[in-house]
């Protein structure tokens, strides 16, 4: 599936890291992009300055797509202003890093409807018009945790485990009605997303990982070459996707725990 200029690509979570980088490799291809994130100075000045650099068209969308609703308010806006979405990237996410109880109920149901109910919704609202206009696809943002179960992440590593079956089920009805749906499995990069899932650790320890261009650059390729799933880099490939073939899964729970223990800081 070729990623051709002059097609359109909205990206949610477009401020900034895998986000943003999504953004800065699709406009150096030719392509047109919505940009859909809360922190409008960020988008304007992205969608400038991308605009300038490409010759490419960048429109801004200034929503909270945690809260309910969101979604068919991108609908509706880009509908509305004739916008044809052919690339759907689903990046927008968050996570917290701590024992379960750590943390309140709210956040984790803005989690979950962040990571899971908005990128639902996104999908059903846009497959239709992706089918019916032959455009390019869905990429979903998933995780390294979406291969394996994380202790001091569980709910996000649950989030993400659920991105990456919908995504693959959904390639499975529609992959043959010209479209191609894949998700992109990062491990650590070096974005906010750490200081955002436990900033007292981040800021002891740093912020550590690829770079999201990197991670981007690995995700394009794969889109490009029909993959259904990416791991980006082979260290992350090797100890989530490759490690549990050979473990019990209580045994995978044990090494994951082990290392996100320190990661949590406890």
């Amino acid at each position: 599936m070729k990623l051709n200029k002059g097609k359109r690509a909205l990206i949610t979570g477009a401020s900034s890291g895998i986000g943003l980088a999504f953004a800065e490799a699709l406009a150096a291809r030719g392509l047109n992009l919505v940009l859909v994130a809360r922190s409008e100075d960020k988008l304007r000045e992205l969608a400038k300055r991308l605009g300038q650099a490409h010759g490419v068209q960048a429109e801004v969308l200034v929503l909270d797509l945690g809260q309910p609703g969101a979604a068919q308010k991108v609908f509706e806006t880009t509908q509305g202003k004739g916008w044809t979405i052919d690339l759907l990237i689903n990046n927008a996410g968050f996570g917290k890093w701590g024992e379960f109880l750590d943390f309140d109920l709210a956040t984790y149901t803005s989690m979950v409807q962040l990571n899971i109910t908005t990128l639902v919704e996104l999908c059903h609202l846009y497959l239709p018009g992706l089918i019916q206009n032959q455009g390019l696809g869905v990429i979903n943002v998933g995780s390294t945790g979406s291969l394996v179960p994380v202790p001091y992440a569980g709910v996000y590593a649950a989030t993400k485990a659920f991105v990456l079956s919908f995504t693959e089920a959904l390639y499975g009805e529609y992959a043959g009605k010209g479209i191609h749906l894949m998700t992109l499995c990062p491990g650590g990069t070096a974005t906010g997303f750490a200081e955002v899932a436990n900033a007292e650790v981040t800021r002891k320890r740093g912020v550590h990982g690829s770079s999201p261009a990197v991670v981007v650059a690995d995700a394009l390729n794969a889109f490009e070459r029909g993959k259904t799933y990416v791991v980006t880099t082979r260290d992350n490939y090797f100890s989530t996707a490759v490690l549990p073939r050979w473990l019990t899964r209580k045994a995978v729970i044990g090494v994951v725990g082990g290392v996100f223990r320190k990661v949590a800081g406890k």
